[in-house]
């Protein structure tokens, strides 16, 4: 990603495997630049990040005005 700056990075080590984080490496989470020690580590983190918001966005959330049984 092109827009993403190192200096902007939230961390300093890669979440998957703790070293430093590259500037070629950088995504964009939650409103902030998060890096990776590669891409590969990035792209683990995106999939990740997919496959658990199409999960949360496939369960339906329940109704607070259901009836109660």
């Amino acid at each position: 990603m092109p827009d993403l700056d190192i200096a902007d990075c939230i961390n300093e080590t890669c979440p998957w495997s703790g070293k430093p984080v590259q500037a070629d490496s950088l995504t964009r989470h939650a409103g902030e630049v998060v890096g990776f020690c590669n891409t590969g580590c990035r792209d683990k983190f995106e999939t990740a990040v997919r496959h658990f918001e199409a999960a949360r966005g496939s369960r339906a959330a329940p109704s607070r005005f259901a009836p109660q049984r």
